[in-house]
């Protein structure tokens, strides 16, 4: 665990990317920002009345809130540009300029703008706000990456089992976002999860669309939308390991893996699981964390152009520290696959 997370700060430190936390007055979000800020691993825009932030680092003694780059959405000398870049954008859903300025005042919307301009790498809130309104911004102006219409969420299992995955690493997904994808998001969700196992896990990707059924074993609607699913997924990479549909037994241990699905370049060797469903990934992971004892980090929002992250509600300080080094490690990943903005 410790491990893994130690590499997402190194790669994070090694090359600075600048997140924007939009609830720039929130306490756990403070103190996880000083942090890193004493740490080294992000350049940080905080969001919020420079007054209030101050104060708040003042009274729980965070010394380097300074650092920090410090917005007042209220009063800044990019308000009017980043409201006309939000008209712009919205103008064919009938935004006005009235409208847009209003919304830049929303630190949420600011962010995404701050991000859509070139000013900043990701963003990461969701300590007080919840997932619709993490993603509704980010959704209208940075957008999905070319060739993705759905957003989907995965999940970083740091197992006791060094035997499966990449010594005991397995990426999930989707575990918090599409509830029932069709085989042309399924095929979508896999790629952008193989993308998060080489971004944040830093592993290559062998990838595994799970089953109940393992080639063929069991015929229904269900299995032939994962076939269906890895036919697209081929064609959208073509370079992708993967391969489906596979039983969670024959994608994890070799000597199933060859007994069920002969010849199959993943079976036995899966590091990345794609389940058919969102309830079957939330599930799965919950009881893999708990049963198991598994740490899971996450959910990590993919798809998004540029990272936008949503944090639960519940989250720790250790929470936020750690999903600004992803944000970052996604940063990077999306600077060097190519300019999607």
């Amino acid at each position: 665990m410790q491990r893994l997370i130690n590499e997402i700060l190194e790669r994070a430190k090694a090359d600075r990317q600048r997140i924007v936390l939009p609830e720039g007055t929130e306490e756990r979000t403070l103190k996880a920002a000083n942090q890193i800020l004493t740490d080294g691993v992000a350049d940080l825009i905080l969001l919020g009345n420079p007054v209030e932030i101050h104060a708040c680092a003042q009274e729980w003694g965070l010394g380097n809130i300074s650092k920090a780059t410090i917005i007042n959405p209220e009063d800044h000398s990019k308000k009017e540009e980043y409201a006309q870049l939000l008209c712009e954008l919205r103008k064919k859903k009938g935004m006005t300029i009235e409208e847009a300025r209003k919304l830049v005042l929303d630190p949420l919307y600011l962010g995404c703008l701050i991000i859509k301009n070139g000013d900043a790498d990701g963003q990461l809130a969701g300590a007080r706000n919840t997932t619709g309104d993490v993603l509704r911004p980010a959704l209208q102006i940075i957008k999905t990456v070319p060739g993705i219409t759905c957003v989907s969420g995965a999940m970083l299992l740091l197992t006791h089992a060094p035997e499966c995955g990449s010594n005991g690493i397995l990426v999930m997904g989707d575990v918090a976002v599409t509830p029932v994808p069709d085989a042309a998001q399924l095929a979508q969700i896999a790629v952008c999860t193989a993308r998060t196992a080489q971004a944040v896990a830093g592993i290559e990707p062998k990838v595994a669309l799970l089953s109940f059924s393992t080639k063929g074993s069991a015929k229904h609607e269900v299995v032939d939308k994962v076939v269906e699913a890895l036919k697209i997924a081929k064609e959208m990479d073509p370079d992708l390991a993967i391969d489906g549909e596979l039983q969670a037994d024959a994608a994890l241990v070799p000597e199933v893996g060859s007994s069920k699905a002969p010849g199959s370049p993943i079976a036995g060797q899966a590091n990345v699981l794609v389940v058919p469903s969102l309830e079957v990934g939330n599930i799965s992971y919950k009881l893999v964390q708990r049963l198991g004892h598994a740490d899971a980090v996450g959910p990590v929002l993919q798809g998004i152009a540029r990272p936008v992250n949503d944090l639960s509600r519940g989250c720790s300080i250790e929470d936020i520290y750690r999903m600004i080094a992803i944000t970052a490690n996604q940063a990077i990943a999306a600077k060097n696959n190519t300019n999607n903005l």
